[in-house]
């Protein structure tokens, strides 16, 4: 079946807001939301790896799904990562998703009993896709899950199978199956690129469309590597992609989700801390990264530097 929606361009992986007692911060999608409308997103991802999905509750991705449907308010698609290790739980987050009026459902593997083929992981994914009417995604992410099964091969049983498959979230640097994938069927299906530190190079082998963290707050590096590849200008877009590298350089030292929550906490949108067992940033730690990427001219807002109060890692 043809897939049913084309997502392309930039969508930011988003966080899950977090306050120093550990709830939610609801309202703070809102300022997210315009944020990423201001910079023409071509969607928002929520609730998976950089949302910190697998440290949260079921009736908190539910609540994190309807305020970002809420704060879209149409003005970009909402893709909702519903994957989970209890197959009931993925099936009622798929539901509840569609219902919201998310614009897509994307899936990531059970990373604890894991399929050990490509036909176990094609009826999981049909299981939970058969739970909601809308296009489904695949989230490929072998170094989280721990399942590595070849993509192309996996894109022919689901296309097969899925009468809602609409593609992939490729987090994923085997290069050599993301052309085979980008080329399936004619490229009918979506191949979203997740690896921010390489998107030049999946967009140089066909990508149209990104999902990654670093895209909440530096949109415009990534735009800049886009746009120069457009307009075929390839050492404009290497130079776009090497002050990517550089701020990713950096977010690494620090652990990538807690850097990145810091970095949005310094642009003035408060994302707060990680949920244990990440580890947040002390303030010590946020005035060096501060002084690390403040030179960066890859920002979507100036950055602030790190307030006295540390972050501390919220535990509930």
């Amino acid at each position: 079946m043809s897939p049913a929606l084309r997502l392309t361009g930039l969508l930011p992986a988003a966080y899950s807001p977090l306050a120093q007692d550990g709830r939610l911060r609801l309202e703070v999608i809102d300022l997210m939301a315009d944020l990423f409308a201001e910079v023409e997103v071509g969607g928002v991802f929520v609730g998976g790896t950089t949302g910190e999905c697998h440290s949260l509750t079921v009736d908190e991705r539910k609540q994190l799904t309807e305020r970002w449907v809420e704060a879209a308010d149409g003005r970009f698609p909402v893709v909702v990562h519903v994957g989970s290790n209890c197959l009931p739980h993925a099936q009622e987050l798929a539901a509840h998703a569609a219902d919201a009026g998310a614009a897509a459902l994307a899936v990531m593997a059970p990373s604890f009993f894991r399929p050990r083929n490509v036909a176990d992981l094609v009826d999981y994914c049909r299981d939970v896709a058969s739970a909601a009417n809308a296009p489904f995604y695949y989230y490929d992410i072998p170094n989280m899950t721990g399942v590595s099964l070849r993509m192309d091969h996996f894109l022919e049983a689901a296309a097969r199978q899925i009468p809602t498959f609409n593609g992939l979230k490729y987090t994923n640097p085997d290069l050599m199956t993301l052309q085979t994938c980008l080329h399936f069927d004619n490229g009918a299906y979506d191949i979203l690129f997740g690896c921010d530190e390489i998107l030049l190079t999946g967009l140089a082998l066909g990508a149209q469309g990104a999902i990654g963290s670093t895209y909440n707050y530096a949109a415009p590096v990534y735009q800049r590597v886009m746009r120069a590849m457009q307009q075929g200008d390839l050492p404009a877009a290497r130079r776009a992609q090497l002050e990517a590298v550089e701020l990713i350089r950096a977010q690494q030292e620090f652990g990538v989700i807690a850097a990145g929550k810091a970095i949005m906490n310094m642009m003035g949108i408060p994302c707060g801390p990680t949920r244990s067992p990440l580890h947040a940033l002390s303030c010590e730690e946020s005035r060096q990264l501060y002084e690390r990427v403040r030179h960066l001219d890859v920002f979507l807002r100036p950055l602030t530097a790190p307030a006295a109060a540390a972050n501390f890692t919220v535990h509930g």
